[in-house]
């Protein structure tokens, strides 16, 4: 099998010292692939990357009207966020919005990511509860459209019980969503269990590009999906601080580039984005599972090769697509940057078949 290419280097001083081997499909919203590298047919398993996708059902149910969810709420609905006492408080107020608590949420508790909230936790003598689960706005939103899914019959509680079940009705709305946006067979491909104990499903970068090709720009969707879609996604342009979190590479690159760009990552080195303007969708992987930094930097690269940028825009987007590495005492030692071979690949906008 022909490994993946190079698309990140790590530098030590002037010399390479460690290389980040992946995948990327560029997509639109008819199927046709503008530009590719690596292996984009192999299905990968795109985690937390299609939680704006998992969020259709919500919009598109009526759930999110029904219970007069703000653009904030819309937005963690989409997010991997750090656990920030707004992030907490947001998932707190969709649950009391469809008349349930905290105890209806099954994604299971962890202590914040964001380092400024687990000190002010371990200050104040708290512990972490499922609100600061990293996912917890995405398993509100499922509550919520199972609180919806629950009215005029069945008790709330009793129905809720188990919803991250691949057999429950939310969970089949959810993954049908996936199913219809992707094109991608989920009966027939591998499946696992999330970080969060919902269902994740192995789809090829090919068929998630497409995907947020098509929430991009509305092609290929429902017009209820479409609407939801374009609903999300503006939420997510008003409150890009409840996606990601302070400091985090989604909420700044969509703090300041607003619609232009959607991108949300996943764990184990994934990343997906909607071009909107452009009609293309993006996904990427990782093969070293590397999320932190690698991904950042590819991603980063092809907003910056693809979207039409002013100069003060293109001169930020460089400084994330080329990090500068610095030891403890501030001392520059080394930068991450994109190969090559990447940057030309997108620079001319090449089209494969």
């Amino acid at each position: 099998m022909t490994p993946n290419p190079i698309l990140v280097e790590a530098l030590r001083g002037s010399a390479v010292e460690s290389l980040h081997r992946g995948a990327l499909a560029i997509v639109d919203a008819d199927g046709a692939v503008h530009s590719a590298l690596g292996d984009i047919d192999r299905p990968i398993f795109p985690r937390s990357a299609v939680k704006l996708l998992q969020a259709l059902p919500l919009v598109e149910s009526g759930a999110a009207d029904r219970y007069g969810l703000s653009d904030e709420e819309l937005a963690l609905a989409c997010a991997s966020h750090g656990g920030e006492e707004a992030h907490a408080r947001t998932a707190a107020s969709m649950l009391a919005k469809a008349g349930v608590d905290v105890q209806a949420l099954e994604c299971g508790a962890h202590w914040p990511y964001y380092d400024g909230a687990i000190k002010a936790m371990a200050a104040a003598g708290g512990t972490p509860t499922a609100l600061h689960n990293n996912c917890s706005g995405k398993h509100a939103g499922f509550v919520c459209l199972g609180c919806l899914m629950a009215e005029g019959g069945a008790d709330r509680r009793a129905f809720l019980s188990g919803y991250v079940q691949p057999d429950h009705p939310v969970m089949r709305e959810v993954t049908a969503s996936l199913q219809s946006t992707t094109g991608w067979d989920l009966a027939a491909t591998p499946v696992g269990t999330d970080g969060c104990s919902i269902p994740t499903f192995a789809i090829p970068l090919r068929h998630l590009a497409l995907a947020f090709a098509r929430a991009g720009t509305g092609v290929g969707l429902r017009p209820g999906q479409a609407v939801a879609a374009r609903r999300l996604r503006q939420a997510v342009a008003r409150a890009p601080g409840m996606v990601a979190g302070t400091g985090r590479f989604d909420s700044r690159v969509m703090a300041r580039l607003g619609e232009r760009v959607f991108c949300k990552v996943g764990a184990e080195g994934v990343y997906c984005a909607a071009l909107p303007a452009l009609g293309l969708g993006v996904a990427v992987k990782m093969d070293d599972g590397n999320t932190a930094r690698a991904c950042e930097v590819v991603m980063a690269a092809l907003i910056e090769a693809l979207l039409p940028l002013d100069e003060p825009d293109a001169a930020w987007m460089a400084t994330l697509s080329r990090q500068v590495l610095k030891n403890w005492n501030g001392i520059e030692v080394g930068q991450l940057r994109a190969t090559a071979a990447l940057r030309q690949l997108h620079a001319v906008g090449s089209r494969t078949a």
